[in-house]
């Protein structure tokens, strides 16, 4: 293989048989389970980096049903967003994943910098209820309820939230094991289609675990509890700050 041709393929490991493909990546009936809850203030500090700012002591902790996915399949992912600031753009900023599926763990780590982890997440719906579960290994460390459809929720704030900014910490190693990339990137979803959104009563019960630690944002108060089905593309994004420079 010439060295042009190799330049030419090299967007995603392995070079013979990429491990997803190139995008545009969109999503159809992509379900969400929020659970947004305050925590501790401090605890947030601590783990959110700098020049990104917490303005409030909340977390949303969401529960993602992905059926059809362009090049990622069929697959559901779970974790803890943190609405942040940067540069007076209020957006949200990804603290941790878990997904049930290969492709989008590397393309999400790999193209933006996704903080995505193998676990076992579920979505579904139990009678009367909506039911978020995630496992690590054979070990349950969160369960969320919700209401099932209790009130129609507010579709423009709905949309005005999917369209927001959002924000990863992108780490790449060089082969001397030193970080080769260290950046923040800033990646927005467009071509929303809001199909409904719902609110409810909700609960969330996490579970310490020394691999998956999201119960070091201990649930406080539970804030709020949105349903939303939605299309949407996920856009690839730019870096915003980069701690090399």
């Amino acid at each position: 293989m010439k060295e042009n041709e190799v330049r030419s393929r090299a967007f995603a490991m392995p070079l013979t048989s990429p491990a997803y493909p190139i995008g545009p990546y969109r999503f159809v009936n992509r379900e969400f389970l929020i659970i947004t809850y305050r925590t501790d203030p401090q605890k947030l500090r601590e783990l959110v980096p700098e020049p990104l700012q917490v303005e409030e002591p909340l977390v949303k902790f969401e529960f993602i049903r992905m059926p059809d996915s362009t090049g990622f399949g069929d697959y559901t992912e779970s974790g803890q967003v943190i609405p942040v600031s940067f540069q007076g753009r209020k957006g949200g900023y990804s603290h941790c994943m878990f997904l049930n599926d290969h492709p989008p763990i590397a393309g999400g780590r790999e193209l933006w910098g996704f903080p995505k982890k193998l676990g076992t997440p579920s979505l579904k719906k139990d009678i009367d209820t909506l039911v978020g579960t995630l496992d690590y290994g054979s070990l349950r460390i969160a369960t969320a309820t919700m209401g099932y459809k209790h009130a129609q929720a507010d579709l423009a704030a709905v949309k005005a939230s999917l369209l927001a900014p959002n924000y990863l910490l992108k780490i790449m190693p060089c082969v001397d094991g030193s970080p080769r990339i260290c950046e923040i990137v800033e990646y927005y979803l467009t071509d929303v289609d809001l199909k409904g959104a719902w609110t409810g009563p909700g609960a969330l019960t996490l579970t310490s675990h020394a691999l998956a630690p999201l119960a070091e944002l201990p649930v406080l108060e539970i804030v709020s509890a949105t349903h939303i089905l939605a299309d949407l593309t996920l856009a690839l994004g730019k870096v915003v700050h980069d701690y090399l420079a």
